[in-house]
């Protein structure tokens, strides 16, 4: 038996020196170089409400999603009713409803009724409004087409926000769709909103396009813009003065190439310049295309395009194979790192807009954490008053139970990487009062074999062996439910179940196995006859 208690005390004594380690990086101060190299060296994360950071509710604008599909739409319609030789006058966008179609001949509605049942099955054809020359039909896409449109994009930008933000290195944020399409986001402990809300709002839409180097920039600045042609602005920033300024570039419309095709995007540092530039790498299709692009254009300017500003317009001086491209300019490492981040999560389907902006300050952190500290050090400490009061000696290992549960909760947090929030600090006063009722029930049932009249060590026996089965039942059914809520739950739910599945599992230990060596080292080593209980 004392051999036995030997070992099951150097199983406690390891899991209490662990605890400690890996509490040790969260009582502050530098780490030595040796720790962090041989050590757990992680925090326990605060949560926002804690630790101060940013709270943001964004709306997709689920219409422009429409929109852009619609001319998409448009694009691929212009190239079949060419193939199928039917005239039209105009065919152009009607808001969300669908597609306005001027046919010269109404002998083609036929011919247009068969196209699109056939490759456009979304759409119904009906009359369009009066024109002087022509036949005008509204094709109107269905309801339940533009609702998936719409929740595709919805999902899409939260997936895409969620990587952008997932590489840009905020722990444990908060992110879950609302009704309306809209997203809220919190990112505790955000030192720079400003770069947030720029990286998490762009849109990120690459595209190439060949600069108009035929027809005349300043007569297009002065209104006077080709058919087929754009204005683009490139945004020049003197690294001095910090000035700003816009370069007009006239460009062809027709995006040669998307960043659709993209594989990564990474940093990269000219060498002869020490000066920031983002790498491209294309899928095999995307290879394939920029050479033929660059192999056509050769001493021609293509246009570098993020979200309608102009990046770069290099010369093309060879056609370039390997799929590979580079996004040069006057960048900052912040400023390359955070467009390879939008250009590897992908472009949002469709823009988003902040509707409620919050930065939490630490001192409603430092409030709450006060505020939480208090309410667990008066728990507590009433709790340790009624134990020692009502139960003696027996009271006070249980008290020292109690310590050990909370050591114990806090290195789980550290050892899991979880976030400690305000929910989760109530999630550790409520393990309290279940760590002291296991010993309350181991308690009650050692009185009870001690007025059967048995020894201590006796009572103790049947005393542990009697509430285990009950206190294991307790611990278990609670334990799924907190799994069911960190599972299903969101936000300050789960952060409520992360600390009641660690504080479940630390008070059942601290309860049965610690106290019960206390007791065995009295009775069994030290030979006590008496107990107090």
């Amino acid at each position: 038996m004392v051999k036995n208690l030997s070992w099951r005390g150097a199983i406690a004594a390891i899991l209490i020196l662990g605890a400690f380690i890996y509490l040790v990086p969260s009582l502050g101060g530098t780490l030595p170089n040796w720790w962090s190299s041989l050590l757990p060296k992680d925090k326990i994360h605060l949560g926002l409400d804690l630790q101060g950071g940013m709270h943001l509710v964004l709306e997709v604008e689920v219409n422009k999603a429409v929109e852009s599909s619609l001319e998409r739409i448009i694009e691929e319609m212009r190239q079949d009713l060419r193939k199928k030789k039917i005239r039209y006058l105009e065919l152009k966008r009607e808001g969300t409803k669908g597609i306005i179609l001027t046919l010269m001949r109404a002998e083609d509605k036929t011919k247009l009724q068969d196209l699109i049942d056939e490759q456009f099955p979304d759409f119904s054809v009906v009359k369009g409004p009066q024109r002087e020359e022509g036949v005008s039909l509204l094709l109107t896409m269905s309801d339940a087409a533009r609702s998936n449109i719409k929740q595709m994009a919805a999902d899409q930008a939260l997936e895409t926000i969620r990587n952008r933000i997932d590489q840009f290195g905020v722990l444990e944020p908060d992110i879950r769709p609302q009704e309306g399409f809209r997203i809220l986001i919190q990112l505790p402990g955000i030192k720079d909103p400003d770069r947030a809300i720029e990286l998490i709002g762009k849109t990120a839409l690459l595209e190439f396009k060949l600069v108009d180097d035929e027809n005349s920039l300043e007569a297009a600045l002065q209104g006077n813009i080709p058919a087929g042609s754009e204005i683009l602005y490139q945004i020049s920033i003197d690294k001095e003065t910090g000035a700003r300024r816009k370069i007009p570039f006239l460009l062809k419309k027709r995006t040669l190439l998307t960043g659709e095709y993209l594989t990564d995007a990474r940093v990269q540092i000219e060498s002869q310049f020490s000066e920031s530039y983002v790498s491209l790498t294309f899928d095999a299709r995307g290879a394939r295309l920029f050479e033929r692009i660059t192999g056509a254009n050769i001493e021609k300017r293509l246009a570098i395009v993020l979200d309608n500003n102009v990046e770069s317009a290099p010369v093309i001086r060879d056609k370039i194979p390997g799929g590979r491209a580079q996004i040069t300019g006057s960048f900052s490492m912040d400023e390359a790192r955070d467009l390879a981040i939008v250009l590897r999560a992908g472009a949002l389907p469709a823009p988003v807009k902040i509707l409620e902006e919050r930065t939490v300050g630490p001192s409603l952190g430092r409030d709450s954490i006060e505020q939480g500290r208090n309410s667990m050090v008066i728990g507590g400490l009433v709790v340790v008053c009624f134990m020692i009061l009502y139960y003696g000696l027996s009271g006070l290992i249980a008290n020292v139970a109690l310590l050990l549960n909370i050591l114990f909760i806090m290195a789980g947090l550290a050892f899991f990487g979880a976030t400690l929030t305000l929910p989760g600090i109530g999630g550790i006063i409520l393990t309290i009062g279940m760590a002291v009722d296991a010993n309350v029930l181991i308690f009650e049932r050692i009185r009870e074999e001690l007025r059967l009249g048995k020894p201590p060590r006796a009572a103790i026996e049947g005393g542990y062996a009697k509430a285990l089965v009950t206190i294991l039942d307790a611990n278990v059914t609670t334990f799924i439910v907190a799994l069911v809520l960190f599972q299903f739950g969101t936000g300050p739910v789960r952060g409520f179940a992360v600390t009641l599945s660690i504080g479940i599992i630390a008070s059942f230990v601290t309860a049965v196995f610690m106290t019960r060596i206390i007791f065995d080292y009295l009775f069994i080593t030290r030979r006590w006859k008496k107990i107090s209980i």
